[in-house]
């Protein structure tokens, strides 16, 4: 079997920067993996900077290459290509997934190609880029990264209003408007919420921790069926 250590090598090289060996074991260790292995260190304060890389890298690359677009206009830019669904688009496109130490649960229940665990590492990916080659490298790497979103803005658009994306969508290509039904499950300090969104000949289902994310996440599960069969 394979040295679990090696592993981050070969993403490191495929970034193209030379992160230390440690820092990138840490940016791909999720809590899961974390609480099973004794409450080893994980991967969210780095997540918690890289965030903040990837958000004034962005910013100043869309101010300074779009100089004709207003606020609300590099605002919505921004937030199209910094979402958790542009951010898990850039990990599968490096195979990121595939070097995430998950605990068990996170592992059975198909965590290496989750949206919300691929962005996260991301972040701290570049959060660990930051600390070890320095902010220049790690503006370079964002911007190597969200060059091909930056080709497709209305693709990642819809995961800012979903919703919104859905509606207009099923009325340009002639489906009935989408309907929802949420329910919640747990107690009420831990409650979850399924939400079923049915449009035209699609039904979607979305996963959150109040009824708003939920259906948001059923009706971009929607969008993304109904903008592939356009």
């Amino acid at each position: 079997m394979a040295d679990e250590s090696a592993k981050p090598r070969p993403l490191g090289e495929k970034l193209g920067v030379d992160i230390d060996s440690e820092l990138l074991a840490l940016a791909l260790t999720h809590r899961s993996y974390a609480y099973e292995h004794g409450g080893i260190p994980h991967n969210e304060r780095l997540e918690f900077l890289g965030d903040s890389v990837l958000g004034q890298a962005v910013t100043v690359m869309l101010y300074t290459t779009l100089p004709d677009l207003d606020e609300g206009a590099l605002a919505k830019r921004r937030a199209s290509v910094v979402s958790t669904v542009a951010l898990a688009e850039v990990a599968r496109s490096i195979g990121l997934g595939e070097h995430v130490l998950l605990g068990r649960g996170e592992e059975q229940t198909g965590g290496r190609d989750k949206d919300s665990i691929l962005a996260d590492t991301t972040e701290a990916v570049i959060g660990a880029t930051y600390l070890s080659a320095g902010p220049d490298a790690a503006t370079a790497l964002v911007l190597r990264l969200i060059e091909p979103l930056l080709a497709d803005p209305d693709r990642y658009g819809a995961a800012v209003d979903p919703k919104t994306s859905l509606q207009e969508i099923a009325a340009r290509i002639g489906a009935t408007p989408p309907q929802y039904s949420v329910e919640s499950t747990g107690p009420d300090h831990d409650r979850r919420f399924t939400a079923t969104v049915v449009v035209g000949d699609v039904t979607e289902v979305g996963e959150g921790t109040s009824k708003k994310t939920a259906e948001m996440a059923a009706a971009l599960s929607a969008w993304r069926v109904l903008d592939a069969r356009a």
